[in-house]
């Protein structure tokens, strides 16, 4: 089994999720199932079947998480020898040549990928793309609009 590439930032996060669906959302459904089955008749019973369906998904999710915690390498840049390319865990800031746009986005596993949090996935056309580069570099980032070049302007580990 391949390890999948993980920050220790986003392996607390996902370790947080488990440990919060395990002691608040597992019970909490239990109790609902409960109560929606002392209501009499599960054919017709909304509220059962709800429960039932909320407990599947969060049932699945736990194992999810289980899957991700138990074959993920925690990869610690702060533990790495020093570099000025760009690898998994950079924060890149790159300037757009024909906009003059600057773009930043830090490097992540999948798991934790949140375009909404600027982190993209080390799996992502742009993200291997820029692997390896450096300040100054001057790369074409293949996207779905098609092909956009930029300029590498600032490299961090933070």
């Amino acid at each position: 089994m391949e390890k999948l590439p993980i920050t220790p930032a986003g392996y607390r996060q996902l370790q947080a999720e488990h440990r919060f669906l395990i002691k608040n959302d597992r019970p909490k459904i239990v109790a609902a199932i409960e109560e929606a089955r002392a209501h009499g008749d599960l054919k017709e019973n909304a509220e059962y079947h709800a429960a039932k369906e909320k407990q599947g998904f969060i049932e699945g999710r736990i194992q999810r998480l289980n899957h991700i915690l138990a074959h993920s390498e925690i990869i610690d840049h702060t533990k790495q020898k020093a570099t000025t390319k760009i690898r998994f865990g950079a924060t890149v800031t790159y300037l757009n040549l024909d906009t003059d746009e600057e773009t930043t986005w830090q490097i992540v596993g999948t798991e934790e990928a949140d375009i909404n949090k600027l982190k993209i996935s080390l799996q992502s056309p742009i993200a291997r793309n820029l692997i390896g580069k450096e300040e100054g570099d001057e790369v074409v980032l293949k996207v779905p609009k098609g092909d956009v070049e930029v300029e590498i302007i600032k490299i961090q580990y933070i």
